[in-house]
C-alpha cells in the first residue's frame, strides 16, 4: 500500500514523501487508522526541524496528534469498531498503526474534528494544573501565550483561578483575550512584577507557569510568585543560560517576599498513559476530560486554528511557525487533500 508522510530530511527541510509499504499486519491490540487531520506541536517539532534534538535524529517523521477513521482492528480489540473516528497520538502520516495500549479517544458525534486535535496540546497543558492545583480565587501567571500556554491559562481559569497571561506578542495576547483570559501583560511595554502585584492586591501569584522553556524567563518567574507559591516548568527548557544559581536556590530555600517557592516539573509523561490503581490521573483520563471540555465549548480552541494546509505544504508550515509566530499558531494538515 502507498503511504504519505511528512519527513524532516535535514535541518530546516520538510518534505511530503510517498512510499510503498508491505501489507500492514496488525497486532491483536492494534488499530489501522486513516488520518483525516493532524496538528503540529510548534515547540517540540520546531526543535526537531532545526536538528537540535538528539533523541530525534534526522531523517525523522514528526508529529504529535491525529484524528483518524478506524479502517481495521486487531482480533483482540473489542472496544473500538471499524468506521469509528478517534483521536490518537501519532506522527504526520496518512496511514498509521495505533496501539490501544496508548491514548485513543472516541470522538463524539457533532464534535468538530479540527478542534478535537487540540486535545493533544491541552493534554500537555493540563499537567501544570495537575502538579500545581489551585483553589477558587487563586492567582496564576502563565508566561508564553503560544498553544500550550494559552490552553494552560484557560484550564486554570476553568478551575477558578484569576489568570494573567504574559507574552511579548500583542497578537498572542489578543488571541488569549479572545479565548477568555481577562488579564494580559506585555513585558516589552509593562513591568510584569508590578502589574502582577497590582492585579493580585500586592500578594503576587500563587502559581506561575512557564510555557516558553526560556531559562531567563523561568528565573524571573520567581520574582512575581508569592512566598510558598509554585513555579511550574511546563515548557521544556532549551538553550544555554548563565546565572547565579545560589540566588535562584535562595528563592527556593529562604523565606521572604518571594521566598520558599517550589519549582515543579510538569512534563506530560510523568503520569501513566492508562488509568492505574493508586494514581488518580492518567494521560488517557486527561484527554477524555479535555475532549468533553472542547465538545461543550468550554475550552476555546477554534480561535487557535490559524492554518489548515495540505501536507505537501509542510515546508511552508514549519517555516511559518519558525519565522512568523504572530501569524502562525495552530497549524493543521488536512490529509483528505490529495
Amino acid at each position: 500500500m502507498k503511504n504519505r508522510a511528512v519527513i524532516f530530511n535535514a535541518p530546516f527541510s520538510a518534505q511530503l514523501q510517498t512510499g510503498n509499504e508491505d501489507e500492514i499486519l496488525l497486532e491483536n491490540d492494534e488499530l489501522l487508522c486513516e488520518t483525516q487531520f493532524s496538528l503540529i506541536s510548534p515547540g517540540t517539532e520546531l526543535a526537531i526541524y532545526k536538528g537540535t534534538e538528539a533523541w530525534a535524529p534526522l531523517p525523522y517523521n514528526p508529529g504529535y496528534a491525529g484524528i483518524g477513521i478506524i479502517r481495521k482492528a486487531g482480533e483482540g480489540v473489542d472496544e473500538f469498531n471499524e468506521g469509528q473516528i478517534v483521536f490518537h497520538y501519532s506522527a504526520h502520516k496518512q496511514w498509521t498503526r495505533v496501539s490501544t495500549r496508548d491514548v485513543v479517544v472516541k470522538i463524539a458525534d457533532g464534535v468538530n474534528l479540527k478542534q478535537a486535535l487540540f486535545i493533544r496540546m491541552a493534554a500537555v497543558s493540563i499537567t501544570a494544573l495537575r502538579v500545581a492545583p489551585i483553589e477558587l480565587g487563586d492567582s496564576v501567571v502563565v508566561v508564553g501565550m503560544g498553544l500550550v500556554g494559552n490552553l494552560a491559562a484557560q484550564l486554570y481559569a476553568l478551575a477558578g483561578a484569576k489568570v494573567i497571561g504574559v507574552d511579548i506578542s500583542e497578537e498572542r495576547l489578543a488571541l488569549a483575550e479572545e479565548c477568555g483570559i481577562r488579564h494580559t501583560v506585555n513585558p516589552a511595554k509593562t513591568n510584569v512584577r508590578d502589574t502582577v502585584r497590582n492585579i493580585t492586591g500586592g500578594e503576587y501569584a500563587d502559581v506561575t507557569v512557564d510555557a516558553t522553556g526560556v531559562p531567563s524567563l523561568i528565573e524571573s518567574a520567581f520574582t512575581y510568585t508569592k512566598p510558598a507559591g509554585d513555579v511550574v516548568l511546563l515548557g521544556s527548557p532549551r538553550g544555554t543560560f548563565e546565572a547565579d544559581i545560589t540566588s535562584l536556590l535562595n528563592k527556593v530555600h529562604l523565606w521572604g517576599e518571594n521566598g520558599c517557592v517550589s519549582l515543579k516539573g510538569a512534563h506530560e509523561w510523568r503520569y501513566p498513559v492508562k488509568p492505574t490503581a493508586g494514581c488518580k490521573h492518567s494521560i488517557q483520563r486527561n484527554c477524555e476530560i479535555i475532549h468533553d471540555l472542547i465538545a461543550a465549548d468550554q475550552l476555546k480552541v477554534k480561535p487557535l486554528i490559524s492554518h489548515v494546509l495540505s501536507p505537501d505544504k509542510c515546508q511552508d508550515a514549519y517555516q511559518g511557525l519558525l519565522n512568523n509566530k504572530d501569524e502562525y499558531a495552530g497549524v493543521i494538515f488536512d490529509w483528505q487533500i490529495k
